[in-house]
């Protein structure tokens, strides 16, 4: 069986640490078939409830640790993020991003605690944490100024500035088709989706709130 490249391919190799937030050991066994031992985890953490048995059992052969995380308060993503932190520091690794793969598709109400525990990341980590899944990325922004280069060749043709967890009184853009001039984004008022570029190559934002900043991605 010919197995299909996945941003795998680019990202799993150039990491200092890998991590499975427990069913994602599933997806991650599934989509390596034929070549499991080339992408394995440090470490799989969670309550279990997910992850399926033979897979469990096929990374602990492997020399996986295994990390049981019983606290029902938070997802697994979260207890994942706040282990990886803790490996982060005791191993004095020097990192750039933590990338997370997955947690964007399936229910929705899976797909609002991805975004949750981005607002979690900040008391976390002082690392960006950003989410990918297929073609689509995520990516909270604190209060302040950002600047984005969108001149990669990476970046599909949208994207979109969300007001999660509460609006945003002052938002101001640069660098969009539709930017914004010190305007609110709230639901029930304006939020700005399927925005796209104005082909600077940078975009520029300030917001007086945290907003997730979404765009869709080429990998």
């Amino acid at each position: 069986m010919e197995r299909v490249f996945t941003p795998l391919d680019c990202l799993l190799p150039a990491a200092a640490l890998r991590a499975c937030a427990d069913g994602g050991a599933n997806r991650l066994y599934h989509i390596t078939e034929g070549s499991q031992d080339s992408f394995l985890p440090d470490y799989i953490s969670g309550d279990f409830d997910s992850i399926q048995p033979e897979v469990k059992a096929y990374y602990k052969a492997k020399g996986c640790e295994l990390i049981e995380t019983m606290d029902q308060d938070f997802t697994d993503f979260t207890k994942c993020l706040q282990i990886l932190q803790k490996k982060i520091e005791e191993k004095g690794l020097q990192i750039d991003l933590i990338v997370t793969l997955g947690g964007l598709g399936g229910r929705f109400d899976q797909t609002m605690a991805s975004v949750e525990t981005l607002f979690h990341a900040t008391n976390i980590t002082p690392f960006p944490v950003i989410v990918i899944q297929e073609s689509s990325l995520i990516y909270l922004l604190q209060p302040g100024k950002h600047k984005l280069q969108v001149n990669t060749g990476l970046e599909g043709s949208w994207c979109g500035l969300i007001p999660i967890g509460s609006s945003c009184d002052s938002v101001t853009t640069t660098g969009l088709r539709w930017n914004l001039a010190n305007q609110v984004l709230k639901f029930g008022t304006l939020v700005s989706t399927s925005n796209t570029y104005d082909n600077s190559g940078t975009v520029t934002i300030k917001t007086d709130k945290p907003l997730l900043w979404t765009m869709a991605i080429k990998l």
